[in-house]
């Protein structure tokens, strides 16, 4: 199993919000984790990052179990996160914050990898080559979106967590960066993909899950959902 989430416990503090989450990603998939805000999804991508404490539970990718790793051991495994919100460093300009996203492996790949990585990033998203020179602040949200989806891809991933992109985009641009995510897969990118759209998500995904209040609520291939089947889950 490329990457499987057994009864996964967390919260913050005193709260709890994961209440034993299970959920399996193939490789080569489309993962669709979908569910009304403060359903648990940011918080389970944050255990399988390592940025957030599991209390109980396992995390295992690649037949290793990293729910103990540190967050700089799973980036360099190949799991990277675009986050929620984007997180752009705004001071920095387009080309900088892309740089930083190949921060674990900078020396490594040399500076012909690099350039590789920026060109894969370009030819995804031309407009970012335009706006290379320009600082991340400046951008439009549709661009940041795809400025914080290219800086995650500079680290290589193997399994891309993209956490609500659709927040704050209007429809034809995240209809456009649906197409790069269906791209990205056929390079061999698998995808864990968070959302509230569940019509979007319903669209790209092989499988489904739906989190209600911190637990699977639902799950199965997408062709199994409707949207009715989702509202009378209180998720769309």
């Amino acid at each position: 199993m490329f990457l499987e989430v057994e009864n996964i416990q967390s919260g913050y503090g005193l709260i709890s919000v994961l209440h034993g989450v299970s959920l399996i990603v193939v490789r080569g998939e489309i993962v669709g984790m979908i569910g009304a805000n403060g359903a648990g999804k940011t918080t389970l991508v944050k255990c399988i990052s390592r940025i957030l404490h599991v209390r109980k539970g396992r995390i295992i990718f690649e037949g290793r179990e990293i729910q103990r790793s540190s967050p700089e051991k799973v980036v360099k495994m190949g799991i990277i996160t675009a986050p929620e919100g984007r997180h752009i460093f705004g001071p920095l300009t387009a080309y900088e914050n892309l740089i930083l996203g190949c921060y674990s492996n900078y020396n490594q790949v040399g500076t012909k990898g690099r350039e590789r990585l920026l060109k894969r990033v370009f030819d995804l998203f031309p407009i970012l080559q335009e706006r290379r020179k320009q600082e991340g602040r400046s951008l439009s949200g549709g661009e940041q979106q795809m400025l914080a989806i290219g800086r995650a891809l500079m680290a290589e991933p193997k399994l891309l967590m993209v956490d609500e992109p659709s927040l704050g985009l209007a429809p034809l641009v995240f209809a456009s960066l649906c197409d790069t995510f269906r791209n990205l897969n056929k390079q061999g990118v698998t995808i864990l993909l968070v959302e509230q759209n569940a019509r979007a998500a319903l669209s790209l995904a092989d499988r489904i899950y739906v989190l209600e209040n911190g637990r699977v609520a639902a799950s199965g291939a997408s062709q199994d959902f409707t949207l009715s089947r989702l509202k009378e889950l209180y998720i769309a």
